[in-house]
């Protein structure tokens, strides 16, 4: 069975090897180190032989919660970890008393929309051409989820 922990500076070689390995335009390791502050709320899953599998980033700022990574292995994928990662960042962010959980997401990453959608997350707006893509840019999708 998958646990969820807090992520540690020693987890970022983990998660940047997931964020390399799933996603065309990865955070770099700089990135990463500077996510590890105390506004930020991290987190790892590890998987049934505790390999780090998936993880998220988020921040908290007076009563917004963002999340701004979150990413499975992607021989991981399908299992559902990226929802347990999901609603451990939700249930994170009602702790600290979050009032709103903000995200944006690619256009074209349908799979991940419909997660935010089934985690209740709504579009809340676009930022066009936001995101770098192998043949220029394309749009992010702001969404939000009301905690109150």
């Amino acid at each position: 069975m998958p646990t969820i922990r807090s992520a540690t500076l020693a987890d970022i070689p983990a998660m940047l090897q997931i964020e390399q390995s799933a996603n065309s335009h990865p955070w770099s390791e700089g990135t990463f180190h500077t996510c590890f502050s105390e506004r930020y709320f991290n987190a790892v899953l590890l998987d049934e032989n505790d390999v780090i599998t998936g993880f998220y980033i988020g921040e908290k700022v007076a009563v917004e919660a963002s999340l701004f990574n979150i990413g499975v292995s992607p021989t991981a994928q399908g299992r559902g970890y990226g929802q347990q990662l999901l609603q451990h960042f939700i249930a994170q962010a009602q702790e600290l008393d979050a009032l709103d959980c903000w995200l944006e997401v690619r256009q074209s990453n349908s799979k991940a929309i419909k997660l935010y959608e089934k985690c209740g997350f709504i579009q809340t707006g676009v930022r066009p051409n936001y995101y770098p893509t192998a043949a220029g840019r394309e749009d992010a999708i702001l969404m939000a989820l009301p905690l109150g």
